[in-house]
């Protein structure tokens, strides 16, 4: 699958299942929500303590499944390299993510505190492959 294909998809469809190696080299799943940042990386928000984030560190590696809402339908993976921002560079890309997302914020000074509060980070992956196929 063509990778400006693949990111068509990402942005009209968020949720998804994002891979990641454990030390022993078995796969990490975790639901999340994805989108496409301006540069077409896909971008995900997650908290600093996570066991992806922790995999992440020692293999910059990940693998996204991304699904339709209704879950059935069309889907597609992709693979790529990881970049993990954190905060306080990460606070306005988690803002850009959340618009690519769900829109404006109500009250986005509650946002940056429960960014800061709950220690988010963005992944930021590089497409390298997408499919099926």
């Amino acid at each position: 699958m063509d990778l400006d294909r693949a990111r068509s998809f990402v942005r009209d469809n968020h949720r998804a299942v994002l891979g990641t190696l454990r030390s022993d080299g078995t796969p990490q799943l975790s639901p999340v929500l994805v989108a496409v940042d301006d540069a077409g990386r896909l971008v995900v928000s997650t908290r600093a303590a996570t066991a992806k984030v922790r995999n992440l560190r020692r293999e910059p590696r990940a693998w996204v499944c991304v699904l339709p809402d209704g879950f059935f339908g069309e889907w597609i993976q992709v693979d790529g390299s990881v970049e993990i921002v954190e905060l306080p560079a990460a606070l306005p890309l988690l803002e850009d993510y959340y618009r690519r997302i769900a829109g404006e914020h109500d009250d986005w000074d509650d946002y940056r505190r429960s960014m800061r509060d709950e220690q988010r980070v963005l992944l930021r992956i590089e497409p390298t492959r997408a499919g099926p196929g």
